[in-house]
């Protein structure tokens, strides 16, 4: 049996959280998995808000970015976009324990670090910045949501028990007609598409930022 380390008690939980969620975890299951006593743990890891934390730096850290500082910032924002949820779909659950904690070490801020400078850079200011940072984070994990199944409002219907094309046209005239459309979901084009509406949302707004007071808008 390989020696008992930080990364190995890490990895044991990363792979509980995906099998199980972030509630099946702890300090006494992760010894039992890794067929270790519990007590040896904390020579690592102080405790279980300690493992969290750990799981979510090393969830963060494997974001792999391609970024072109020559770029256009908007394709830089994109390209960020596209690596969280390129980790964050490959750890889903994990993923949700990333945007529970409030990282401190440099693995977790880094990729805040790297999507604030892009944003300052363009010209937002510091406000704007965070919350711009915010709402793609939100549009990334609700994308998620949808695409592992948590959450089935106006996502595609998979149960078979479930048919649009029995509602009532009367009462839902809309969702009748579009029942073809509501059943089926293409995640990269979905996601593709709510990118793009929101990068040119920021783009209007930072325009509008740059116009001299009072100047009129059409």
């Amino acid at each position: 049996m390989p020696p008992l380390t930080r990364a190995r008690i890490v990895t044991a939980a990363i792979d509980l959280i995906e099998r199980e969620g972030a509630d099946a975890i702890s300090m006494r299951r992760i010894a039992a998995d890794l067929g270790v006593g519990v007590m040896s743990l904390y020579n690592h890891i102080p405790n279980k808000a300690a493992l969290l934390d750990a799981v979510a730096e090393t969830v963060l850290s494997q974001i792999s970015f391609t970024d072109d500082p020559s770029a256009e910032w908007t394709e830089r924002v994109r390209i960020q976009a596209r690596a969280f949820r390129q980790i964050a779909h490959h750890y889903p659950r994990s993923t949700m324990v990333v945007v529970s904690r409030q990282l401190k070490s440099p693995a977790g801020l880094f990729p805040v670090e790297r999507a604030l400078a892009t944003l300052r850079e363009a010209g937002f200011g510091g406000e704007d910045a965070v919350q711009i940072l915010r709402t793609f984070i939100a549009y990334i994990i609700g994308s998620l949501l949808r695409e592992v199944g948590v959450t089935p409002t106006f996502a595609p219907v998979h149960r078979s028990d479930v048919h649009l094309t029995d509602v009532d046209p009367v009462l839902f005239p809309e969702v009748g007609t579009l029942a073809p459309l509501l059943g089926v979901c293409d995640h990269e084009e979905s996601f593709e598409y709510g990118l793009d509406m929101l990068i040119r949302a920021v783009a209007v707004q930072l325009q509008e930022s740059k116009e001299p007071k009072g100047s009129a808008r059409g």
